[in-house]
């Protein structure tokens, strides 16, 4: 299922989802090239995190190949802000649409109930809540870790808990055949909860490698449990009965 749009309106602007949004695609543009070769890799090992590195667990010297006849070499001398660059760093031009097309989905609705500067702490502290979530599942990787999945998944946690009835528009390829359909958002954000869950199983016993997976579990679990303590009853009652009165107009 891939979210098109939700039927769910906001009360203020979501100033801090667009800034969000317009900082990671400045990033893709200015420091990553838009996922162009020397510059790509460049960005990837000097602003990724690599858990293996930062922590002292993976061999100094080693050459992590990127693709392309490129690659990052461990030498020791990461950073611990990688911890909050990894978040505004991405693999490709799918990687970023996706990711950035799930914020702006989810994001309006979730700022709407906290006010944009409770949103982007929240925001952070989601990513590197899936940042640790992906360490703790292997502290000795050493391959760059890029994304802002993981903090894209707290959002998610956060509307699942904050809007579980309201519908979301999803795509649904079966085979052949496309079509869209209206679930509550408490299914679809659960489904994709339980599909990361189980993509990130095999990598526990060494198996498969490129997602990660645990970030999206950890993120969207940080932000299901921490919205309660973020988010402004007031904004939240607000924005729900805006939701009511434009209900009760449609059906009228």
């Amino acid at each position: 299922m891939f979210p098109l749009r939700d039927e769910n309106p906001t009360f203020r602007r979501p100033l801090a989802t667009f800034a969000l949004i317009a900082l990671n695609i400045a990033v893709w543009i200015f420091v990553q090239g838009m996922g162009n070769g020397a510059t790509m890799a460049q960005s990837l090992c000097a602003y990724g995190l690599i858990p293996g590195e930062l922590f002292g667990l993976a061999p100094l010297n080693t050459a992590i190949p990127l693709g392309e006849g490129l690659s990052c070499v461990l030498d020791g001398n990461t950073s611990h802000l990688t911890l909050l660059t990894h978040m505004f760093m991405h693999g490709g031009w799918f990687h970023i649409i996706g990711n950035l097309w799930f914020l702006w989905v989810f994001g309006d609705n979730v700022e709407d109930a906290m006010g944009w500067l409770r949103f982007i702490a929240f925001y952070l502290i989601c990513g590197l809540a899936a940042a640790g979530a992906q360490i703790l599942s292997d502290p000795g990787a050493a391959v760059p870790m890029v994304g802002a999945s993981g903090a894209i998944g707290g959002v998610m946690g956060a509307y699942a808990r904050l809007y579980p009835r309201a519908h979301v528009i999803v795509l649904i390829f079966l085979g052949f055949f496309v079509t869209t359909v209206s679930v509550p958002a408490l299914a679809m954000l659960g489904y994709w909860f339980v599909i990361q869950i189980a993509g990130g199983l095999p990598t526990l016993q060494g198996a498969g490698g490129g997602v990660a997976f645990w970030a999206h579990v950890g993120g969207f679990a940080a932000g299901f449990l921490l919205v309660k303590l973020i988010y402004q009853p007031a904004y939240l009652n607000q924005h729900l009965s805006l939701s009511l009165r434009r209900s009760a107009r449609y059906r009228l």
